[in-house]
């Protein structure tokens, strides 16, 4: 089998003709044969490139409103046979099927509709059938068959036919035909996104900012119930699925309420009841907790709620209200209500990035009191141990480079997003000080490593005298000798909590 394959005749049907006029004129310098369709056939002609309608080798028009074009077995049959068969040679000659050595195929903009807010029929309209088709049968056989799938390939090829001529390597036709399994495969995944029956599409007021259109696809029926307020925002539901994982990794063995702002806690305690859960959340930073996101673990009962409805905020989520409690947060025509139905979620979680997605598991990890590995002299007391482990929870849920101060089951402060972990300490502790917190007996929790004893000697300076970390520093034991000789106490929990 040779290689190298010459392009002879091309089938080029595209629905965006961006850059296409480079391609079709070095393919005509070279003779090659274009077979084309609608638009892109005239669009053809216009260059003065001499074009064969895709209706001379069908002997069928366009039918049913251009939703049938190229499905047939002259077009497929020319893409698919083996040209080192015979038995293939000798029904391309029967049935007087042209070889087709190139395919150059776009797909209808469906993504783009979807996100542009236009009608469920327009979207369906632009399901790819004919375009999917043929960039498949392409790809697979691309030992013989050049596929382009994408106008951003339009150059490569371009570049190739400019070195050698019309023919390409069978390592190159590899490569287009990986891309167009690729294209494809996005593809059906995001009509399949479409059409399921878990999945809605809801346009939101705007995106991050007001000059950026916004739109939620999902269910969120599935998780909370909207019991009164104002339409949730795209703001609002980065805030809403930040206060809802952290919380599911605290169980309702205590009360704890949360208060965040921007996808961080600016508040958060475990008390005996919810309403002393409620203080403590808002003493942490209630400067902060102004127009922020409120979360309980509980039933909301009426005295918290005379207490939350004091506070201006955009969002109150619990597991349920009492009649007179919810009656008293309706007051306030905006604030948003949740009721919460899920608190376990599986699965993977996905993030645009560059051109594509980002795919990982969740960060379902606790480490749990019993797993942690003192690695100092002294060792954390029972009180230490609890509250090393509320700490390191919430640390788990704040933007990396992060350090959470905790004490007695109450987020003290925390520095979030910081280039460097000692600013992220420093920042902490600053704003500890400035709501008057004693950090003395307070502890101190990592998401990464410390690379240096810095951090827990800025820490012991002030009177916080046991850390949580998960170690792994070529230079652990500098922090664990400082902490022996400062009668600190400091575990390791093997596990890194970034979150970016």
């Amino acid at each position: 089998m040779s290689e190298q394959k010459q392009i002879k005749t091309a089938l080029i049907s595209v629905f965006s003709k961006d850059g296409l006029d480079e391609l079709v004129l070095a393919l005509s310098q070279h003779d090659v044969q274009i077979i084309s369709t609608g638009g892109t056939q005239k669009y053809i002609e216009s260059l003065g490139v001499s074009v064969t309608p895709v209706e001379d080798i069908t002997s069928y028009p366009s039918i049913l409103g251009g939703r049938v074009k190229t499905l047939h077995p002259k077009v497929f049959g020319g893409i698919l046979s083996r040209r080192e068969n015979q038995e293939d040679g000798k029904q391309l000659n029967e049935f007087e099927i042209p070889e087709i050595d190139l395919v150059v195929v776009d797909l209808y903009p469906f993504e783009k509709t979807v996100s542009s807010g236009a009608s469920h029929h327009d979207i369906i309209e632009k399901i790819d059938i004919g375009g999917v088709s043929l960039i498949r049968a392409a790809a697979k056989n691309y030992e013989d068959v050049t596929v382009i799938s994408h106008k951003s390939d339009y150059k490569t090829l371009v570049d190739i036919i400019s070195k050698n001529g019309p023919k390409t390597s069978l390592d190159e036709r590899k490569k287009f035909a990986y891309l167009g399994f690729k294209l494809t495969t996005k593809y059906d995944s995001s009509i399949n996104q479409y059409l399921s029956p878990e999945t809605e599409k809801k346009a939101l007021r705007y995106g991050e900012n007001p000059h950026q259109k916004g739109w939620f696809q999902g269910n969120l029926n599935n998780v909370l119930n909207q019991l009164h307020g104002k339409a949730i925002s795209y703001n609002n539901l980065l805030d809403i699925d930040a206060a809802v994982m952290l919380m599911a990794d605290f169980d309702d063995s205590s009360a704890t309420f949360g208060i965040l702002k921007h996808n961080n806690a600016c508040g958060f305690a475990s008390r005996e009841t919810l309403l002393d859960a409620y203080k403590s959340a808002l003493e942490s930073d209630p400067i902060s907790a102004f127009g922020g996101v409120l979360i309980a673990n509980r039933i909301i009962d009426f005295q918290t709620a005379e207490e939350i409805n004091k506070l201006f905020c955009e969002i109150v989520i619990a597991p349920s209200f009492s009649e007179d409690a919810l009656e008293l947060l309706k007051s306030k025509k905006n604030r948003i209500i949740l009721k919460q139905k899920m608190n376990r979620f599986e699965g993977l979680i996905s993030r645009s990035c560059l051109n594509g997605n980002l795919i990982q598991e969740r960060d379902s990890s606790i480490e749990e009191i019993s797993t942690f590995e003192a690695k100092t002299k002294k060792n954390p007391t029972k009180s230490q141990l609890g509250d090393l482990f509320f700490a390191n929870k919430l640390v788990k849920h704040t933007k990396s480079n992060t350090i959470v101060l905790a004490k007695d089951q109450q987020l003290l402060s925390s520095g979030t997003g910081q280039t460097s972990r000692v600013d992220a300490l420093k920042q902490a502790i600053q704003k500890a000080k400035s709501f008057g917190f004693d950090l003395n007996g307070a502890v101190m929790a990592s998401d990464a490593f410390f690379p240096f004893p810095d951090c827990v000697e800025i820490a012991g300076n002030e009177g916080i005298n046991a850390v949580i970390q998960p170690g792994g520093s070529l230079k652990d034991q500098l922090s664990i000798d400082y902490c022996d000789e400062n009668n600190l106490a400091m575990v390791f929990t093997g596990v890194r909590h970034f979150k970016h």
